[in-house]
């Protein structure tokens, strides 16, 4: 019998909005009703690449915009392997934050990198082509 494909669900939102508490109550009752269910979170900080993006939020390093999006991108790439494996596990993940907040953070930057060139800068790089896609 082949094993169905995990659901990939994102949740969104700005800081502080309940993201992380409404992950957790999604996870338990998914897990309560007998569906195998993870949760994830963006930025992953226990990574290399985490420790760096952790130094940034706590303003203990300076990094530039182009930068910082890159290593959020590089952060979610370390974890694709795993995710797909989950997912061909049939295990749902439930994501706090993912590629979307990337690109809203970035372009919310007072630097003067506006939605437009986070776009088009993100397509041309082709950072998120082969992330796992949330369920719709």
């Amino acid at each position: 019998m082949t094993c169905r494909r995990g659901a990939l669900i994102v949740l969104e939102g700005v800081d502080k909005a309940g993201k992380t508490t409404q992950c957790n109550k999604l996870v338990q009752a998914l897990q309560d009703s007998g569906r195998q269910t993870e949760m994830m979170k963006f930025p992953e900080r226990t990574t290399k690449i985490g420790q760096l993006i952790n130094s940034y939020l706590e303003n203990k390093s300076n990094l530039e915009d182009h930068t910082v999006h890159l290593l959020f991108s590089a952060n979610r790439w370390e974890l694709v392997p795993l995710m797909k494996e989950k997912l061909e596990q049939g295990i749902n993940l439930v994501v706090d934050r993912y590629a979307f907040s990337g690109v809203a953070f970035t372009s919310a930057k007072p630097s003067g990198i506006h939605l437009y060139s986070v776009l088009t800068w993100s397509r041309t790089v082709r950072t998120q082509r082969f992330f796992p896609r949330p369920a719709a």
